[in-house]
């Protein structure tokens, strides 16, 4: 009963808002902590921070055995990518990395704290999680992205490298120029610098920007569109068949302490 008691109360913890918002405040003091070490500093508040580092360290230990105790099924907690990486993280942080050649992987280390904030909150969750599942979808369009760049790259350095050699002089700059024009960096003076010579340049131009800028890109925001609300119908019915599971759990519960009570009063008419 003691057990059952501890891991309800763990549970009861984990699952706790004040407990989620708690961890949150931490998560953010200690990104604000690393922006403000790189400012010039008294030694005083070196040292306060230095202090307030390692109770933030502790703080995220005690968190990650919360978690960890409130699993039913140990084994469960490392089954989340999450979980993995928010133990790695306080893991490393443990780790004494004050001297000077250890400093910066210290240093990027708190910097990665600040990614347990995906951990925490659901929704950012489901932003990541959606992003890796869009990724091989999005893989074939960056291919045929790549295909058209490098196409209009190749067109581009066998026409326009007279006009502007620094722009168009082989196939890996004119790629970077089509990258500029994709994202309308100046690209109106390419434009009319190469119709100064080619009066029909204007078609390579407008015919690049529609293919990736607007098709292109729109298919890769409907891709994270429908995965993203994929993503929330199965967060859906896995929060719905947790509150089932939950229920029945409590009904199991109820017919358990009604079949103690028959059996308490068989035993009370037999005698």
């Amino acid at each position: 009963m003691d057990n059952i008691t501890l891991m309800d109360r763990l549970v009861h913890i984990r699952n706790n808002k004040r407990f989620e918002a708690f961890i949150i405040f931490v998560i953010i003091a200690s990104a604000i902590m690393v922006g403000v070490k790189t400012y010039q500093l008294s030694p005083w508040l070196i040292n306060t921070f230095l202090v307030l580092d390692w109770a933030i360290t502790i703080i995220f230990l005690l968190e990650i055995m919360v978690r960890f105790l409130a699993t039913p099924n140990r084994w469960d907690f490392f089954k989340d990518a999450w979980n993995l990486f928010d133990t790695l993280i306080v893991t490393i942080s443990l780790i004494p990395l004050d001297n000077a050649e250890m400093a910066l992987v210290a240093r990027l280390i708190r910097v990665f704290r600040v990614l347990r904030m995906i951990s925490i909150i659901p929704e950012l969750r489901i932003l990541m999680n959606s992003f890796f599942t869009a990724l091989p979808r999005l893989g074939y369009v960056m291919a045929l992205m790549f295909i058209i760049f490098y196409i209009y790259a190749a067109f581009g350095s066998l026409f326009f490298e007279k006009v502007n050699p620094e722009l168009w002089s082989d196939i890996a700059i004119s790629l970077l120029t089509l990258f500029r024009i994709m994202t309308f960096e100046g690209w109106t003076d390419i434009l009319y610098e190469t119709m100064d010579v080619y009066p029909w340049s204007w078609a390579y131009f407008i015919s690049f920007i529609f293919l990736t800028t607007f098709a292109f890109l729109n298919m890769v925001i409907g891709i994270m569109v429908s995965v993203l609300e994929e993503e929330h119908i199965n967060e859906t019915e896995l929060n719905d068949r947790v509150v089932t599971l939950k229920d029945l759990h409590g009904e199991i519960k109820d017919l358990h302490s009604e079949i103690s009570e028959l059996k308490s009063l068989i035993l009370e008419n037999k005698k």
